[in-house]
């Protein structure tokens, strides 16, 4: 592993908040949900759409992990995704966006499936039945939504890229619309053997993005997980794989593709 990935999964570790001036849209509000599998309260993020104030629509829905990186320059660590403003500005097609906000020094633990033998985690399983039987069943109570999972996406970079591909394969009927941005599927073998005894929903969706200047095994590992989803019976146009030239490990690579991927996965 690159100098440069260690030292982005340290920064995440020491996450403080800037001091700049909030960028986050009119769309953006917040609240407070317990998450009792990972005994805490997750601060919960919410982007809904221009539309849905003066609509009946139902909205289709993403969930995401590392809120704090995702709308707002004052609370991230070294740049936003800026999701909220490229959302209002594409317009077409809309869907609400759920953050979910990291557990600090708890990221490692909740976003990975399987521990490490160096960085520990493996709680991932906890993570996502927070997601699946708690925070789901209440974003589909209180907003109009499409709750099938059809209509239902996850989506995250490095940790957040390998706990999101996980989701899928666990959680087939639940979610189908995936985004795997630099996946660290490095942390943990398992997770290919997982893939190849899960039963798939064949048709998800997924869009596998990394950069050529990331860690040496990023690239070669993105590749190995494509061939084993296509042996799966995930048909090739349902994968789109995505390498950057020159792309780092940052949320600079993340954000100016994350419009592009959005239009790709609800087409």
């Amino acid at each position: 592993m690159k100098l440069k990935f260690a030292f982005f999964l340290l920064s995440l570790f020491i996450f403080q908040y800037s001091h700049a001036q909030s960028t986050a849209s009119k769309n953006i509000s917040t609240f407070d949900i317990e998450a009792a599998q990972l005994d805490t309260v997750k601060k919960i993020w919410l982007y809904l759409p221009h539309s849905y104030k003066n609509s009946d629509k139902q909205y289709p829905v993403i969930y995401m992990h590392d809120a704090q990186n995702l709308f707002d320059n004052k609370t991230s660590f070294v740049g936003e995704w800026q999701v909220d403003e490229k959302l209002d500005s594409i317009g077409e097609p809309e869907a609400i966006i759920v953050g979910i906000e990291h557990g600090g020094e708890n990221r490692i633990n909740e976003l990975t499936p399987y521990p490490h033998e160096k960085y520990g985690g493996g709680n991932a399983d906890s993570y996502l039945e927070f997601i699946v039987y708690d925070l789901k069943p209440h974003i589909d109570k209180t907003y109009r939504t499409q709750p099938g999972p059809e209509n239902t996406g996850i989506f995250g970079s490095s940790l957040g890229g390998l706990v999101s591909f996980y989701a899928a394969l666990k959680y087939p009927d639940t979610f189908s619309k995936i985004g795997v941005y630099s996946p660290s599927f490095w942390f943990n073998e398992k997770i290919y053997e997982y893939v190849k005894n899960a039963e798939l929903n064949l048709n998800s969706k997924f869009y596998f993005l990394a950069g050529t200047a990331e860690s040496e095994e990023m690239l070669p590992d993105v590749d190995r997980m494509v061939k084993i989803l296509k042996e799966k019976g995930i048909n090739s146009s349902n994968i789109k794989k995505s390498f950057i030239e020159g792309g780092e490990h940052n949320e600079a690579l993340w954000k100016s593709n994350f419009a592009e991927t959005y239009l790709w996965l609800m087409k």
